[in-house]
């Protein structure tokens, strides 16, 4: 006999663009995100029984997600994720979980003839900024803080050699290297009891985000490395130091592989293969 074990459902890919003008001084900043919500909770007569009155339509949520962004700053985005899914705990006492993903797009401000410019922006890469959030009456709210795809190169610093080799190994040992690789950065915070407990030092998420960045990038361009894990590892480790409320790091570092062909006296050539 069929039993269902599990469900969750919800709105994704929800387009949210907002943009704070500051009256005193005619700037504007701008934040766009794409939002993700799924819900849990005592919903297993809709599937089981076609019993949709349990159901909160993802129309709903999604209009639940326009509203909230306009009622409460979304700036951080671990600040904004922890009142909507409290909201849907708050308005619908069948919903025992909110999962929500939020991915905020990077735009930066223009500099025209040095100074830069009150409401004129370019998008100088394809990072985001990432927050996952499990906001639940059982536990609280869980946030997940991420950077993602941020693309970095060093042209040297970087060496592998002395791993294991048996009969299938091909890969040969270097001593100096080109490295390059998308980062995927996740730091996990210390579970909050509720909204409040966010929004107490909400700075703290700001200064996590940037301190990851700045130690990603500093780590990948000093270390003289010599392995990806371990220049990985490192990055970890500044920044538990950094954030002292950030209970987990973890990195993905996929090594995009140069190869070189051929070198002349001041340049070498490369083709580049990804694993």
């Amino acid at each position: 006999m069929a039993r269902l074990t599990a469900a969750r459902y919800g709105k994704d890919n929800v387009r949210v663009y907002k943009v704070h003008k500051d009256e005193a001084t005619g700037t504007q900043s701008v934040t766009e995100m794409t939002v993700c919500c799924l819900l849990e909770g005592q919903i297993e007569t809709s599937y089981t029984e076609a019993d949709n009155s349990v159901v909160v339509a993802t129309d709903s949520i999604k209009n639940t997600i326009y509203i909230k962004a306009k009622e409460h700053p979304v700036n951080p985005p671990e600040l904004y994720v922890s009142h909507l899914g409290q909201h849907f705990l708050d308005k619908y006492p069948h919903i025992n979980v909110a999962n929500i993903k939020v991915i905020v797009h990077r735009w930066t401000r223009i500099n025209v003839d040095g100074k830069p410019h009150p409401h004129s922006f370019y998008r100088d890469g394809q990072e985001t900024r990432n927050v996952e959030a499990r906001i639940s009456r059982e536990k609280g709210i869980e946030l997940k803080s991420a950077l993602s795809g941020l693309q970095v190169l060093k042209s040297t610093g970087s060496a592998f050699h002395g791993f294991v080799r048996d009969e299938f190994t091909t890969l040969g040992e270097t001593w100096d290297r080109i490295l390059s690789t998308d980062v995927d950065s996740t730091w996990t915070w210390k579970t909050f009891p509720n909204v409040a407990a966010v929004q107490e030092g909400v700075e703290r998420f700001d200064s996590a985000f940037d301190a990851a960045r700045s130690i990603t990038l500093k780590t990948f361009a000093e270390d003289e490395s010599a392995s990806v894990q371990n220049t990985m590892y490192k990055m970890c480790e500044k920044i538990l130091e950094a954030a002292p409320e950030v209970d987990v790091v973890g990195y993905s570092l996929p090594n995009k592989h140069y190869f070189e062909i051929g070198k002349l006296p001041s340049s070498s050539f490369a083709l580049q293969t990804h694993d």
